[in-house]
């Protein structure tokens, strides 16, 4: 179990270094949290590994997009056009834990966070163009903590950045506008690479025909992001499950086993995004070390941010030759991105 001051610690952060600028409910929100010790209590209740803020109020939201009566609706953009001062909303906040505080338990513990940040493929389209621009075979997608695998489907999407055209699939009617800062230009082909295999890989796979799975994903997001959930909703009929195999169980200990499938005439690209902060250290250890090691035989890209820093990775094996990169930097749910190479 979690120290109540580890917990308030994390509140904090989660308040000033991801809601800043996101979401001003949960940034004030988080800042009241942090310093209630019975709802940090409450949160000691939460599944190892699962980050306490988000799962919090994921389960909040949850409730009241369910349906639940209570006055703190009045102050979540997601359930009003019109809502009520954010300042005013921790009393509500408390109130509706308290009244609800066995089926919010039950969330706690059953439940993970698993976004479907649909925008992110605005900087997985350059990674995947820039590795495509390399080695011109096709994709074979690997990606560990898929959730519903709404990411495992960006080539079906269109892409908009500040550079007045338009590409990726040009029929989409998912477009997804991501701003590029700085002064390097990433590797944008005009139409998507080709893809051959998609695996999702996640503990538990959500289904977005199912009114539960769909609903949790959709609690996720948060209030103020009209735009992140209809893009989820669009994005969300593209999945074809004749396309893709999902798999669950352990994502790192599980792709290995899924190389033998994939012909050699295939890229092997593993990816995973803001996943990362939920994996044990020895476990990222192990992940990066089977990269290696399939690389020695196998053409490997790894494209990945949070293991070690906050910054966008690809490391890959092509024909032998070990390459590691830093490419860029980017916004959390997507909306720019920095190129670095």
């Amino acid at each position: 179990m979690l120290k109540l001051d580890t917990l308030s610690q994390r509140f904090e952060n989660f308040a000033t270094f991801e809601c800043a600028g996101s979401s001003q409910l949960y940034e004030f929100l988080s800042l009241k949290v942090a310093q209630d010790n019975d709802l940090l209590y409450l949160c000691t209740k939460a599944r190892d590994g699962q980050p306490a803020p988000n799962l919090l109020f994921g389960s909040v939201h949850h409730l009241l997009l369910s349906g639940k009566q209570h006055e703190l609706s009045d102050y979540f953009p997601s359930l009003t056009k019109q809502p009520k001062k954010i300042t005013d909303s921790f009393e509500s906040f408390k109130n509706f834990c308290e009244m609800y505080q066995d089926e919010i338990i039950l969330l706690l513990q059953t439940k993970l966070v698993q976004t479907n940040e649909v925008r992110r493929c605005g900087y997985l389209y350059p990674c995947f163009s820039y590795i495509y621009s390399r080695i011109h075979k096709p994709l074979a997608l690997i990606e560990i903590g898929t959730s519903a695998g709404l990411q495992l489907f960006w080539d079906r999407y269109r892409y908009s950045y500040n550079t007045g055209k338009l590409y990726g699939n040009h029929l989409s009617d998912v477009l997804i506008k991501s701003e590029i800062k700085g002064m390097d230009e990433p590797y944008l082909l005009t139409e998507s690479p080709p893809v051959s295999h998609r695996f999702g890989l996640d503990l538990h796979i959500n289904d977005v025909t199912d009114p539960e799975d769909a609903g949790w994903l959709n609690a996720l997001i948060w209030p103020e992001h009209h735009e992140r959930r209809e893009l989820f909703q669009n994005a969300a009929r593209y999945v074809n499950k004749e396309e893709v195999t999902f798999i669950e169980g352990d994502g790192v200990s599980l792709f290995p086993q899924i190389i033998d499938q994939i012909s050699k005439d295939s890229m092997i690209c593993v990816f995973h995004t803001h996943v990362a902060n939920q994996i044990p250290e020895d476990i990222k250890h192990q992940l990066q070390e089977n990269i290696k090691k399939i690389g020695q035989t196998r053409d490997i890209a790894h494209i990945y941010n949070n293991i070690w820093d906050k910054e966008l990775h690809i490391d890959s094996f092509m024909e032998g030759a070990e390459q590691t990169q830093i490419v860029g930097e980017t916004d959390g749910h997507g909306r720019w991105f920095q190129w670095k190479i």
